[in-house]
């Protein structure tokens, strides 16, 4: 078991990680499932609605638009830089603050909903974060998830960056977050009637090539994976995932176009 050392290291890393890059230049792909979990989750206007690692704020501009009072939290500054800027172009209310998924400065029972898309399963404690999602829900509230599953394509990619550049000791797959069996165990007594779901998102790149270049320079995880190695064993890890694009590509016109898994998981709380 890792102590809490390790874990508040281990978080330190992925902070820095979401830093680099430019995850704006990313984060359009999760563009879709904003509404997808505001419809999942059944969101009224008028309720106090959470997302948690809000990133550049697609969630909650999504819950804003349905006239929520909404709340975005990340741990990186730059990114909550981008949100503010997106809704003060449509004028949207949102309250965006800095904070730590694991440990929300809310108290007990603090919103109706409480909902992260491809988010709090990049935590690095995630028995902590998910406690935390389910504390500031209040009781017949709803907590609603969104998370790349580990067979989907999302998976496979993160997998291919950790063949290549091993993550740090600890570390456990955010993918979990994908599977039932983990966000039920996560959520635990805490949360009734859960229920899970899997759908896909179409991605559209130039080529299988340009998808490679485009996460190797823009996306945290397969950046700083690849800053990690030498250039024989970068030119290796492109090959990679130019081969994992190319091996479910759709398209048969020279451009790509993938199919990437995601699962969505409500559940109510006690």
């Amino acid at each position: 078991m890792s102590s809490i050392i390790d874990l508040e290291d281990l978080k330190a890393r992925q902070q820095k990680t979401w830093a680099s890059g430019d995850y704006a230049r990313i984060a359009w792909v999760t563009v879709p499932l904003a509404d997808v979990l505001c419809d999942a989750v059944g969101l009224r206007p008028g309720s106090a609605v959470l997302d948690v690692a809000t990133g550049t704020g697609h969630v909650a501009l999504a819950a804003a638009r349905r006239f929520c009072a909404v709340t975005g939290i990340d741990y990186v500054p730059a990114l909550l830089d981008r949100a503010r800027s997106r809704a003060g172009s449509e004028d949207l209310p949102v309250v965006f603050r800095v904070a730590d998924a694991e440990q929300l400065p809310f108290g007990d029972g603090s919103f109706d909903y409480v909902l992260s898309a491809i988010g709090v399963m990049f935590t690095a404690d995630h028995r902590r974060a998910a406690g935390e999602l389910v504390r500031v829900c209040r009781p017949g509230g709803r907590v609603g998830l969104v998370s790349w599953t580990p067979q989907g394509f999302v998976g496979g990619i993160l997998a291919t960056a950790g063949r290549h550049a091993p993550p740090p000791a600890g570390a456990l797959p955010p993918t979990r977050w994908g599977t039932e069996d983990t966000v039920r165990e996560l959520l635990g007594d805490g949360v009734t009637g859960l229920t899970v779901t899997t759908a896909t998102v179409t991605q559209r790149f130039l080529s299988a090539e340009h998808f490679a270049d485009f996460f190797l320079t823009y996306y945290g995880p397969t950046l700083k994976a690849a800053e990690r190695l030498g250039e024989a064993e970068r030119r290796a890890f492109r090959d990679d995932l130019i081969a994992l694009a190319a091996g479910s590509n759709l398209a048969a016109d020279g451009t790509l176009v993938n199919e990437w898994e995601y699962q969505i998981a409500v559940a109510t709380k006690v």
